[in-house]
């Protein structure tokens, strides 16, 4: 195990600790998300398998929390800060025990934006060795293309909060007596992939490492991907909360998600094999796939042109 190691950037966040987002208000004024306890003390928010919008207030992702004896772990915290504040209060109504840890599992704005309702508690924020470059580089891209789309009320308080606990291969974070066994993963569906077992229970938070319903999304490597999902099945879990779509048993919940990136690579790569260009990879690779998932439209053809690129170099 590789002990978690502090950041420096933490003097960023301690600038910013105490002071509750005002576009929130407070989390006793607050609707509390709505929350599951898929096992003991084990609680996930469903998201909106959807885009990010104003009218779902950027709430498309999986959140979760567990509750130690001592301690509680949020694993992503959502598309927006107003997400964040009401996840809180969700933890709030099961467990007045400090939030000791924000667990990001990666860099998309749907499980981070949410993250600075939580700077109030002084949580350490976790992420993969890779998190803070994926910030540093596509944080201010995000920052700007998601303010026209969530609109200005909900964007006003986002602040991309670098982990100040950085994870390279695996660590443990302790909660009192409920160990979480946290892993990083190289670059599949990002590059900062990172996944969450909550050993008590066997409750796998796989982040966008695992699409149930939802099309999966390749945002780093189809290779990776692939090669990924073939290790991750060898994790030892009950259940598993996908990055989008239900709680759904493991290893099963695996299948759709290796069936469509298989068939879009090979598609691609027969594609590739003919000569084609690759605004046709666009529009024909995985079309075979397109009744299975939803957003598939929104998707299938940004990951065919990633794939495309990917493999025309094999």
């Amino acid at each position: 195990m590789r002990i978690l190691r502090k950041f420096a950037l933490v003097l960023a966040l301690a600038s910013l600790a105490g002071r509750a987002p005002s576009s929130a208000g407070s989390a006793d004024a607050l609707t509390p998300l709505p929350v599951t306890e898929v096992a003991p003390g084990t609680f996930v928010f469903e998201g909106a398998v959807s885009l990010m919008t104003r009218e779902n207030e950027g709430a498309i992702a999986n959140l979760g929390f567990v509750v130690g004896r001592d301690a509680v772990a949020v694993i992503d915290s959502g598309g927006s800060v107003l997400e964040g504040m009401r996840l809180r209060a969700a933890i709030r109504g099961k467990t007045a025990k400090p939030i000791r840890y924000v667990i990001n599992t990666h860099a998309h704005p749907d499980h981070i934006f949410g993250d600075a309702a939580f700077l109030q508690d002084g949580a350490a924020f976790v992420g993969h060795q890779n998190l803070p470059q994926a910030l540093a580089v596509r944080g201010p891209f995000y920052l700007d293309a998601f303010r026209p789309i969530l609109g200005d009320e909900l964007m006003r308080d986002v602040k991309l909060a670098p982990p100040t606990q950085l994870v390279q291969g695996s660590a443990e974070l302790d909660l009192g007596g409920r160990r979480l066994t946290l892993q990083t993963w190289p670059t599949a569906h990002t590059d900062s992939d990172l996944t969450v077992l909550d050993q008590s229970t066997g409750t796998l938070f796989a982040g966008d490492l695992v699409f149930v319903e939802h099309i999966p999304i390749v945002d780093g490597s189809i290779r990776g991907f692939l090669a990924s999902i073939d290790q991750l099945a060898g994790t030892e879990a009950r259940r598993v909360v996908p990055g989008h779509g239900p709680v759904s048993a493991w290893p099963e919940a695996l299948a759709g998600e290796r069936r469509y990136l298989d068939q879009l690579a090979r598609d691609v790569r027969a594609l590739i094999a003919r000569g084609e260009r690759l605004e046709t990879a666009a529009q024909t690779a995985a079309a075979s796939e397109r009744s299975r998932w939803k957003l598939f439209e929104e998707y299938n053809a940004r990951n065919a042109t990633a794939a495309f690129s990917e493999l025309e170099w094999e």
